[in-house]
C-alpha cells in the first residue's frame, strides 16, 4: 500500500444505502411514489410508477468488488469482456460499507485519514420524478435524516457524508440546506442538471431564480459537490439508439460510450454556472466536480475562450480564471493528469478514490502513481491541502 507523510483526504467515497434509507423518514402520502417489491427472487425499485432497472440490484444484497472494473476504465480491456464478467464473483457488502460504524477503522488501513461519503441508490430519484418536486424534496429529506442518524455529517471530523439537495422548489430547498447545516454538514451535494419545475420543464440553476440557495450557500462557507449522477443525458444516447425508458447502469454500447453523457452533463452545468454569472454574482461560492474525471475539462476551456473571444462584455473576467478561483476537479485514475494541470492548478485538483465502487481502486493510495509529473508540494495539494481547506472554510487558497 502507498504511503504519505501527511493525513489524506479523500473527496470521494460512498456507501450502499438500504431500503430504510429512503423509507424510514418518508411520509405516508409519498410511498406510493417509492418503494421495493419482490420480482421473483430479487426485490426491484419502484419509483415514480415505473420499475426501475437502472440499478439491477437496488438493496446492494450483494455487490462488485472494488477495484473490478479497472481494466475497463482504463481502456485495457484486451480480452473485450464485460464489465459483469470483469466484476467476477459478487460479495456481500461487510457492514462498513453500509453504515458508518466500522468506517474509519476501514479508512485507517487504507491510509485515509477523512472522507467525503455520497449516496449510491440516491442518484436513481431526480430524473425518473422530475415532474414531482415535492416528492424529489421529500426523499432527500428522508435520506439525509437517515444519513444524520446512520452516519452523521461529520463523525469524529473524519467522515463527511454528503446530503442531497434538489432545487426544483427553491423554497424546500434552502429550508432542507439549513437542515443539513443545522445537522453538522460542511458540504453538500446537487446533480449536475438542468432544474425542472413542476411541469417538467428544465431550466439553468445558473438563473438568478435559485440566486437566494447560492447566497445561503456562499454566506455559510460551505462548497458544493456536483456529484456524478444520472443527469438525464441518457436522452441522448436513446435518441441515436431507437427509444427506451430509462438510463441503466452497466449496460453500454462503443457508440454510448463514445457520446460521453457523463463528461457532457459536468461540463454543461459548470459552464451554466459561469456562463450566467453565479460566481460573479456569489464570490464566495465553492463548486467540486466529482466521479466526473477530467477528459472534459480541456474542451471546455476551448470551448469558453471562443465564446469570450465573441461575447467579451457577457463576462465580468475570462471565464478561465473563473473557473480557476471557484471550481475544484477530481480526475479519474485513467486521466491525463499532466494535461489537467494545463487548464487548472494542482491547488484545485482532489483526490476521489470512489471506494468501494467496482470502478475505483481496491487500494485507493495507489492513486498516486497517476500524478508522475506532479511535485511533492502539488502532490500534498490533491491529496491533502485542498480538501481539507474546503471542509475548513478555506477559498482563495487552501489551508
Amino acid at each position: 500500500m502507498a504511503t504519505l507523510p501527511y493525513t489524506v483526504y479523500d473527496a470521494d467515497h460512498h456507501l450502499y444505502e438500504p431500503e430504510e434509507a429512503f423509507t424510514r423518514h418518508l411520509p405516508k402520502e409519498f410511498q406510493d411514489d417509492f418503494y421495493f417489491v419482490k420480482k421473483g427472487n430479487r426485490t426491484k425499485l419502484v419509483i415514480g410508477g415505473m420499475l426501475s432497472e437502472y440499478i439491477p440490484n437496488p438493496t446492494f444484497e450483494v455487490v462488485a468488488a472494488p477495484g473490478t472494473h479497472e481494466k475497463w476504465y482504463r481502456g485495457a480491456n484486451v480480452e473485450g469482456l464485460t464489465m459483469r464478467e470483469l466484476a467476477g464473483e459478487p460479495l456481500r457488502p461487510p457492514a462498513e460499507w453500509r453504515s458508518g460504524d466500522g468506517r474509519i477503522a476501514l479508512m485507517d488501513r487504507q491510509g485515509v485519514h477523512a472522507c467525503l461519503v455520497f449516496p449510491t441508490l440516491a442518484s436513481v430519484i431526480e430524473d425518473r420524478l422530475n415532474h414531482k418536486p415535492q416528492v424529489m424534496a421529500a426523499l432527500f429529506h428522508s435520506l439525509n435524516m437517515w444519513t444524520r442518524e446512520e452516519w452523521g455529517f461529520a463523525r469524529e471530523n473524519r467522515l463527511f457524508s454528503v446530503p442531497m439537495i434538489n432545487l426544483a422548489d427553491i423554497d424546500a430547498a434552502i429550508a432542507e440546506l439549513e437542515f443539513v447545516m443545522k445537522a453538522g454538514a460542511r458540504t453538500i451535494g446537487v446533480r449536475p442538471a438542468p432544474v425542472p419545475n413542476s411541469r417538467g420543464v428544465t431550466r439553468s440553476f445558473g438563473y438568478p431564480e435559485f440566486d437566494p440557495f447560492w447566497a445561503r450557500v456562499a454566506e455559510a462557507g460551505i462548497f458544493v459537490n456536483l456529484h456524478a449522477s444520472d443527469s438525464g443525458y441518457d436522452v441522448i444516447n436513446r435518441m441515436w439508439s431507437g427509444g427506451g425508458t430509462e438510463f441503466v447502469a452497466f449496460q453500454n454500447d462503443p457508440h454510448k460510450l463514445t457520446l460521453d453523457t457523463l463528461g457532457r452533463a459536468v461540463a454543461d452545468s459548470l459552464s451554466a454556472l459561469i456562463c450566467h454569472g453565479v460566481f460573479a454574482r456569489h464570490p464566495n461560492l465553492r463548486v467540486v466536480s466529482v466521479e466526473n474525471g477530467a477528459s472534459w475539462v480541456a474542451p471546455l476551456f476551448y470551448r469558453l475562450n471562443h465564446v469570450y473571444g465573441q461575447m467579451p462584455k457577457s463576462f465580468k473576467e475570462h471565464p478561465h480564471e473563473t473557473f480557476r478561483r471557484h471550481i475544484f476537479v477530481a480526475p479519474f485514475y485513467e486521466d491525463d493528469t499532466e494535461e489537467l494541470k494545463k487548464c487548472v492548478p494542482a491547488n484545485r485538483i482532489l483526490f476521489g478514490s470512489d471506494y468501494p465502487h467496482p470502478e475505483g481502486l481496491a487500494d485507493p493510495l495507489e492513486y498516486v502513481k497517476e500524478f508522475p509529473t506532479y511535485n511533492d508540494n502539488e502532490i500534498k495539494r490533491v491529496f491533502h491541502s485542498n480538501l481539507k481547506g474546503l471542509l475548513e472554510g478555506a477559498r482563495d487558497e487552501a489551508a
